[in-house]
């Protein structure tokens, strides 16, 4: 059992993620703006803290074995957020999470963070920002595993992934749940090597990616 902490948890990934750690058997604590918003998961192992991400949130990472970044601006939000959150809590994470000598940090980015510059489309902002967490992740010399999934779907996951490139861009697609499973499988790895993983649509089950 291990004790992770979930920032972001009342999102629509990490909400499952949550869940899914839990029925793995491992501690999880959530600092999240609407602690309501995760009343529906009752769990011993489970605590739940009232937290604004553009605070100070630097006190939930004492004891804390694992940290899973799923936080994010919704679409309607503007730039600013998109600057706070993806951005700067999530710099704000990495840093709190050297400070506490974390021992392993999971960061859900984007497929298009690798290279913003190559996407032509209005969410480069969104984009740029993750990019820069991310730089910023691997430049902290924290263990961890950047996810960039492709385009999200509200669907039941498969637990079967590919993480090459789709040749066609209707491909590159991934159901949250099972970017909620990978979250959980990098928990259980058996390695601390650095990784970037994409994720999307395929026939590889998601247990095999992180063994």
């Amino acid at each position: 059992m291990a004790t992770i902490l979930v920032i972001g948890a009342s999102g629509q990934i990490g909400k499952q993620a949550t869940g899914k750690l839990l029925e793995a058997g491992h501690k999880v604590i959530a600092p999240v703006r609407s602690p309501e918003k995760l009343e529906d998961i009752q769990s011993d192992n489970l605590t739940v803290k009232k937290q604004n991400l553009e605070e100070d949130f630097s006190e939930h990472f004492n004891g804390v074995d694992s940290v899973v970044f799923t936080a994010g601006s919704s679409g309607n939000t503007g730039a600013d957020k998109t600057l706070l959150i993806d951005l700067w809590a999530a710099r704000n994470a990495v840093n709190y999470a050297k400070d506490a000598n974390i021992n392993q940090f999971i960061m859900v980015s984007s497929i298009g963070a690798g290279d913003p510059d190559g996407v032509d489309s209005a969410i480069k902002p969104y984009l740029v920002a993750k990019h820069m967490a991310d730089e910023h992740l691997k430049n902290s010399n924290i263990p961890h595993v950047i996810l960039r999934p492709g385009t999200l779907l509200n669907e039941p996951g498969t637990h079967l992934v590919t993480t090459d490139m789709p040749d066609n861009k209707d491909d590159a697609v991934i159901p949250r749940e099972d970017v909620a499973t990978a979250i959980v499988e990098c928990v259980s790895r058996s390695t601390n090597d650095n990784s970037v993983t994409y994720l999307f649509k395929g026939e590889t089950p998601i247990s095999q990616l992180f063994a």
